[in-house]
């Protein structure tokens, strides 16, 4: 089976050889983010560099990647992750290190690109791409009464129905101890703290399992970013965890009558990587650098309302509103950085997630065995 998925991925690279020479290939999330790169930055950057980029859909990790390198048939260049991801890649030697000042430009009064960052980067291998929150939303259409609070989520006597939720640990630990009673602190440093603990664990799972188990409640886990709104809408969950930026855009792109909830969001960076002995890794780096310079990056945002990582861009939104694609919506209120949107919230921790993820997600995966 093994010497079968090497032929397999050996002939599928042959072939993205074949039919893409010379084009760049970024994996990335699907739906609505991966249109918004596309449009916002993937198009422009592929018009001035006179290349082809192509877009792919994954759905996270480094498996895929990790499966491609031992075949010897690398078919991605760029990959769009998780902090904790980078980590790791670069660790492992997946990705390529960045000199950041050098690889990327300045943003448009000088200041150097490691200084127009948002925040630092959790890796030599990562530059930063957005800022997105994983909050939860409901259909008011479904739900009698008006949730506010992250205890509203799981209070299934008040708000009866099944929950959407992400398929891994990943922010569901954070979330239930902030359900649970735990004040996030600065950046999340409470719930971090409980979660180094094993009674802290087993403290954030029970409270997801009591939640999946109940009568009253029950989970469903969506592992694509579109499939919550879509979840709500078909009325199979009444509330659900998700991006921020795809509940967006179902409620302002398709009228959708869904309604978002921060109170308690895990507010989180996203990166690309270059992958290291990628097919075309010198035209990668250069649509790279350009696709997260400050114009391109502010071009993102027309489309989904995720902030930009280079501060910079955020000026260019602030200076131009309403931004939106369709002239009329401003980004900057809808943004997951917003004052009114960060009274309640932690800073997902890509260093926890980057030591304990596999530990975790094997407990995890255990818990979600035994419902």
């Amino acid at each position: 089976m093994k010497k079968l998925t090497k032929l397999f991925l050996a002939l599928s690279f042959a072939l993205s050889i074949t039919t893409s020479a010379f084009a760049v290939t970024v994996a990335s999330w699907g739906g609505a983010y991966t249109e918004s790169q596309k449009l916002g930055y993937g198009d422009p950057t592929a018009a001035k560099l006179g290349i082809e980029i192509n877009w792919v859909d994954y759905s996270g990790g480094l498996s895929e990647i990790k499966a491609q390198k031992e075949a010897g048939a690398i078919t991605w260049d760029i990959i769009d992750v998780f902090a904790f991801d980078t980590i790791n890649g670069c660790d492992e030697g997946i990705f390529v290190e960045f000199d950041f000042d050098k690889d990327f430009p300045a943003a448009p009064d000088g200041t150097p690109a490691s200084k127009d960052f948002f925040a630092p980067m959790p890796s030599k291998c990562a530059v930063g791409n957005i800022l997105y929150s994983w909050n939860y939303a409901y259909n008011k259409n479904n739900v009698k009464g008006t949730p506010k609070t992250i205890k509203d989520f799981f209070n299934t006597k008040k708000f009866p129905g099944k929950r959407a939720i992400y398929k891994s640990a990943l922010t569901n630990l954070e979330i239930a101890l902030a359900a649970d009673g735990i004040k996030p602190g600065k950046g999340g440093e409470k719930i971090y703290k409980a979660l180094e603990t094993e009674k802290g664990v087993q403290r954030a799972m029970d409270k997801i399992k009591a939640l999946c188990t109940d009568p009253k409640g029950g989970c469903v886990f969506w592992s694509a970013g579109a499939q919550p709104p879509e979840l709500l809408m078909s009325g199979e969950v009444v509330m659900a965890t998700g991006w921020n930026g795809r509940f967006f855009n179902a409620i302002v792109g398709e009228g959708a009558p869904l309604v978002q909830v921060w109170d308690g969001q895990g507010l989180d960076y996203e990166y690309f990587a270059l992958v290291k002995g990628g097919p075309n890794e010198a035209d990668a780096k250069k649509a790279l650098a350009m696709m997260t310079n400050t114009e391109m990056l502010a071009g993102s945002a027309k489309y989904i309302a995720y902030a930009p990582y280079r501060i910079s861009s955020l000026d260019v939104i602030k200076k131009n509103e309403p931004w939106y694609k369709d002239g009329k919506t401003e980004m900057m209120p809808a943004m997951p950085t917003a004052p009114d949107n960060t009274k309640n919230y932690f800073l997902v921790d890509p260093f926890f997630w980057a030591d304990n993820g596999t530990e975790l997600g094997e407990k995890w995966e255990a818990m979600k065995a035994g419902l």
